[in-house]
Order: C-alpha cells, then sequence, then structure tokens
C-alpha cells in the first residue's frame, strides 16, 4: 500500500520536472533576447531536472544512488544560476542590449556609464 503511494509520489515528481524542463525549452524558442532565454534555461531547466533527480532519489533503494542524485541536484543548484549570471554579463560587455520590453537596464550605469543609448 505504502509502496503504491510512493510511486505514486515519484510519477508526480516526474511529471512535474518534464513540465518544468517543457517550460525551459519552449522560454529558449520563444522569448526575445539572450538574457530572458538564459533566464528560462537556467531556472525552470534547473527546477525540472532537480525535480527529476529527486524522484530517482526517492525510487532508489541503493544508498550510492540517493547520495548521487542529491549531489547532482546541489550541483544543479550551485552551478545553474552562476554560470547563467557569468554569460549574461559577458554578453553585455560584448554588445548584447536587451530588448525594448526590458523596462529597466540595471548594468548600463555600471559597466558603460558613458554610453550614450
Amino acid at each position: 500500500m505504502v509502496d503504491a503511494y510512493i510511486q505514486i509520489f515519484v510519477g508526480i515528481l516526474l511529471v512535474g520536472g518534464a513540465l518544468f524542463a517543457l517550460v525551459a525549452s519552449i522560454g529558449l524558442l520563444r522569448l526575445q533576447d539572450v538574457y530572458m532565454r538564459m533566464h528560462a534555461g537556467s531556472k525552470a531547466g534547473t527546477l525540472g531536472s532537480g525535480l527529476m533527480l529527486l524522484a530517482l532519489a526517492i525510487l532508489a533503494a541503493d544508498a550510492g544512488v540517493v547520495t548521487r542524485a542529491i549531489a547532482g541536484i546541489v550541483f544543479f543548484l550551485l552551478t545553474a544560476p552562476l554560470a547563467a549570471h557569468l554569460l549574461a554579463t559577458a554578453s553585455y560587455r560584448a554588445g548584447y542590449r536587451p530588448c525594448a520590453a526590458t523596462k529597466r537596464d540595471a548594468l548600463k550605469p555600471i559597466i558603460r556609464p558613458n554610453d550614450p543609448d
């Protein structure tokens, strides 16, 4: 009886993770500029893969698999936001400007204070 509830919970986690991964991929295709795409890929993709690894950790009976799944979740949570931030800063410095839908350019006074546009 308890095993059925665990399998249902794991199934919900897998479907939720797959939906977040789908949202991330749609965001990569549909959003307007590199910064919005990076945000969708890093945030929704991290949450989706984290949920799927959590489902693996719950379903696995081996302590080694659980440890590696938790290490993977921690790795995703530590590296994806940092990598997205570094890529966004490098893109801005390379000359990619935010699209017109962006209301506030917070990096302009810091990186290009004398830029007239």
